[in-house]
């Protein structure tokens, strides 16, 4: 595995929905917890967000998914308004989403990068992100083209690949 590169990853998916509508899915709160999160609170300046509205540069974020307590603190480095959002994530990783349209679809590509290269990094952040990631963008798809949430969100059910 010489060659595997472990610093980053970039996973895509096309989803039959406008732009603008997967740009909100990523950018506001109330859109973000129909298909990653269980709650996200997104501060600017340490005043909280309303939740239909997109964020923006500077933003910070604490988000909590389904079954596990502990928020992930996070911030906004660069969002343009329109199709491309920048975000720290699993401490100083970044991830860039950009969209794009091509034949009726929004293309999502997601790229986390700055991934660091101890064992523990490899296994939970380069590995277990680009599991999660992939989970998260079929979500992502199944809710925006016909609404079915594929999220465990059942606490009785220990932690499984959907959450």
């Amino acid at each position: 595995m010489k060659s595997f590169d472990w610093t980053s990853f970039t996973k895509t998916i096309a989803i039959k929905a406008p732009l603008t509508d997967i740009y909100n899915a990523w950018t506001r709160t109330q859109e973000l917890e129909k298909w990653f999160l269980q709650q996200a609170i997104f501060t600017d300046a340490g005043t909280v967000i309303d939740r239909k509205q997109n964020v923006t540069t500077g933003c910070s974020y604490s988000w909590f998914w389904h079954l596990y307590p502990d928020p992930m603190p996070g911030l906004i480095k660069d969002t343009n308004g329109k199709d491309f959002l920048q975000f720290s994530f699993e401490g100083e990783c970044l991830v860039d989403v950009n969209l794009t349209e091509k034949a009726g679809y929004t293309i999502v590509e997601l790229s986390q990068y700055n991934i660091p290269t101890d064992d523990q990094s490899k296994q939970f952040i380069r590995l277990g992100c680009a599991s999660g990631w992939a989970f998260y963008l079929v979500n992502l798809k199944s809710v925006y083209e016909g609404g079915l949430d594929l999220r465990n969100k059942d606490g009785n059910l220990p932690p499984m690949i959907n959450n």
